[in-house]
């Protein structure tokens, strides 16, 4: 069936619902359209569903929605896990409760009870949920930091980590083999929870997700201490962390939270807002604002459906300067690190970081002696260490994070976690405080002891139709005829994580990465400094990274610049 044919099937269908044949009638006729929205089916990978709310099967909408939960149910049910049921949450997001009811529908129309939450939550809550409930697997609706026109659908499995590429793949196949509308199984959300088969989960989850956050604060008396002076801004950004973070933070003694009331608002169209995301300076303007007025030292974000957080902090000049993902990661490691040396170091710790992640962090576990593990991009690659040493028994993990603003203390949960990210933020600079300090003038104290490190990324987006081609293209030409040098710099490492390669330039030894294999490309070159290219797996664009270290803060954002007019020119 071409796309035309799949246009015109929707628009007859008895199955399609009025709004969304009136929205495609009113694209009749504009083929570009027409091919965007039916060329293809909305891929489902290791991240799940991630798409533009509309009609179409490369879109998300309740069909697509429906159609990945009866992959999913399919899977469950082959497994013969259907009595364990399936955890559901949602965030802000435009649709996003539609969609978690209808998945919730699909499983219920399967045999499979379906928990799902009454009202939105943050991510870290669903996954904590899904260990506590002993679910076989949870759904989360969110696109999380994306633009408000957005949504998106991951699926969990049963150790509260994202689905593992064997399930994914598994949902996938079915998915492809399913028709849209004739093989997706739904019923009545309302009969279903009067029939018991969903069943809202009780509020003891979230008092008992919040006792676990809690148990994780390094020292726990210390905001207490400061409590009448320190001053913390606070916004959950229109999202989820309206509620738990807050909660939280005054439950750990902290006195002084000042929100901002505008992002407060739980609205999918972040009204105050062009894009929802932490990593963004302008989402801080109304928590500059208020922080300004009550003499705060400290502005936290936190991202729709509160999994990442990101933080405004004084410098010496009393200005508001943004943190970075990996002054954050390295500041909270170094801080915990110091609390437990203080207090007793559990025994055998280990950390765990990305590969697109400072380098900061291998030198902080080195001095310290703590093990350090790289993993691939994405928080599941973290989840599963961690699973691995629970097996096994032995070890202690004490902090994991990557450098898009994620970062996990505990086991509690296998996702990242703004909640207890924000209240270990709130801890150290309550930590700082009563040495005078800021977490600007921490971040300083870091570069004293272990040079200045610094990233600059480069997102290469490749909308339309030919995107992924594009994409494919990109990634190709560099394996065929990868650079030699950078910036005048020469690369003595090549590693491609697809093929599993690491590459000694000079000896001309190849050995294995180590890690899964993955659509990742990594050059080190021979003052250290590492690029690293991937698709992203959420968006249509090509992520570079440039991670590189000097003596200066000056010396190392100039290398940056310069390799940074080196790959540019990959995609001329």
């Amino acid at each position: 069936m071409n796309y035309n044919e799949n246009y015109e099937r929707w628009l007859t269908s008895d199955k399609v619902d009025d709004a969304t044949k009136k929205e495609l009638a009113a694209i009749a006729g504009n083929d570009e359209e027409i091919k965007l929205r039916f060329i293809k089916s909305l891929e489902f990978g290791t991240a799940g569903l991630r798409g533009t709310m509309m009609a179409g099967t490369n879109a998300m909408n309740i069909y697509t929605v429906a159609q990945a939960t009866q992959g999913l149910a399919d899977l469950i049910n082959q497994l013969g896990k259907a009595d364990r049921g399936v955890a559901i949450a949602y965030d802000s997001r435009n649709n996003s409760e539609l969609y978690a009811k209808t998945a919730a529908s699909v499983l219920a129309a399967n045999g499979i009870i379906a928990h799902i939450f009454d009202s939105l939550r943050p991510t870290p809550v669903l996954s904590f949920a899904v260990r506590e409930l002993r679910t076989i697997a949870g759904i989360n609706i969110t696109a999380s930091h994306n633009p408000k026109q957005y949504n998106g659908y991951k699926a969990y499995w049963e150790d509260g980590a994202q689905l593992p590429p064997d399930h994914a793949a598994t949902v996938s196949k079915s998915i492809a083999e399913a028709d849209i509308f004739d093989d997706v199984k739904t019923t009545d959300f309302d009969k279903a929870v009067a029939d018991g088969i969903i069943k809202y989960i009780p509020a003891s989850v979230d008092e008992a997700y919040i006792e676990n956050v809690i148990a994780e604060a390094v020292n726990p008396g210390i905001i207490r201490q400061v409590a009448d002076s320190l001053e913390i801004v606070y916004t959950p950004l229109h999202g989820a962390g309206y509620k738990m973070v807050p909660e939280v933070l005054r439950r750990v003694g902290l006195k002084h939270i000042d929100v901002v009331d505008e992002q407060m608002v739980l609205d999918g169209n972040f009204p105050t807002v062009a894009y929802p995301n932490p990593e963004v300076l302008e989402i801080f303007e109304l928590g500059i604002k208020l922080a300004e007025k009550v003499h705060s030292d400290l502005i936290i974000a936190t991202d729709p459906d509160s999994d990442r957080v990101g933080i405004m902090s004084r410098d010496k000049s009393g200005k508001f300067v943004r943190l970075t993902g990996n002054q954050v990661g390295a500041l909270l490691l170094d801080y915990i690190i110091t609390a437990y040396e203080e207090k007793g170091m559990p025994e055998n710790p280990y950390a765990i970081k990305t590969i697109v992640t400072t380098d900061m962090v291998t030198k902080i576990c080195s001095d310290h002696n703590i093990k350090l593990h790289n993993v691939l991009t994405g928080f599941k690659f973290i989840g599963e260490v961690i699973k691995q040493y629970e097996k096994t028994g032995h070890d202690n993990y004490i902090f994991g994070f990557e450098e898009s603003y994620g970062y996990l203390k505990g086991t509690y949960a296998r996702d990242k976690d703004a909640v207890v990210a924000s209240m270990l933020l709130c801890e150290m600079a309550a930590y700082y405080s009563t040495k005078d300090m800021t977490l600007c003038d921490a971040m300083q104290g870091l570069y004293d002891r272990y040079g200045y490190y610094d990233e600059g990324v480069a997102n290469i987006y490749m909308d339309g139709l030919d995107g992924i081609e594009r994409m494919k293209k990109l990634m190709n030409d560099l394996r065929e005829t990868p650079p030699t040098e950078l910036a005048g710099r020469r690369i003595i490492e090549r590693r491609d994580y697809l093929n599993d390669t690491v590459l000694d330039v000079d000896t001309g030894k190849i050995t294995s990465t180590g890690l899964p294999s993955s659509n990742v490309l990594y050059y080190v070159t021979e003052c250290g400094d590492v690029i690293v290219i991937r698709p992203s797996g959420t968006e249509p664009k090509i992520k570079i990274y440039i991670l590189a270290h000097d003596e200066s803060l000056e010396a190392v954002r100039k290398k940056i610049d310069e390799y940074k007019k080196v790959t540019d020119t990959w995609v001329d």
